[in-house]
């Protein structure tokens, strides 16, 4: 069994071509397609494995190189007082204080006894590199 005949199997297996499906649908003709192109690349093992987790950290918006100390032209403004900026290249990144000081939202917080150190742990250093 080939690549797209695999893919359509389980796709249909697990019922993404039904009208009632997640997107009615839709989500399994996608993912079908992103497999057909990906089939036509011809890749070996390395290169494929290589090509996904570069294609799955950009479809999640995620950087490929590590984030170096953020300048001004690497944030936009998110809300109306220009208070808090979101990182453009990495869109869980964001500071509250221009730039001094960035955290990142995905990341547990953890607390500490002391009260000056609350919720540290999500703050970065750089360069930063996102898991």
């Amino acid at each position: 069994m080939g690549l797209m005949e695999y893919a359509k199997y389980e796709l249909d297996r697990a019922g993404l071509f039904d009208e009632d499906s997640d997107y009615g649908g839709m989500l399994g003709t996608a993912v079908l397609e992103l497999v057909q192109k990906f089939g036509e690349q011809g890749h070996s093992g390395l290169s494929a494995e290589m090509a996904t987790r570069c294609a799955e950290r950009l479809m999640r918006y995620k950087p490929l190189t590590p984030i170096e100390r953020p300048v001004e032209a690497d944030w936009n403004v998110c809300d109306l007082d220009e208070s808090v900026f979101q990182h453009r290249r990495f869109s869980s990144l964001f500071s509250s204080d221009k730039g001094k000081t960035w955290y990142n939202i995905d990341l547990p917080r953890r607390v500490w006894w002391k009260p000056w150190t609350w919720g540290r742990s999500w703050f970065v250093r750089f360069p930063y590199m996102p898991k």
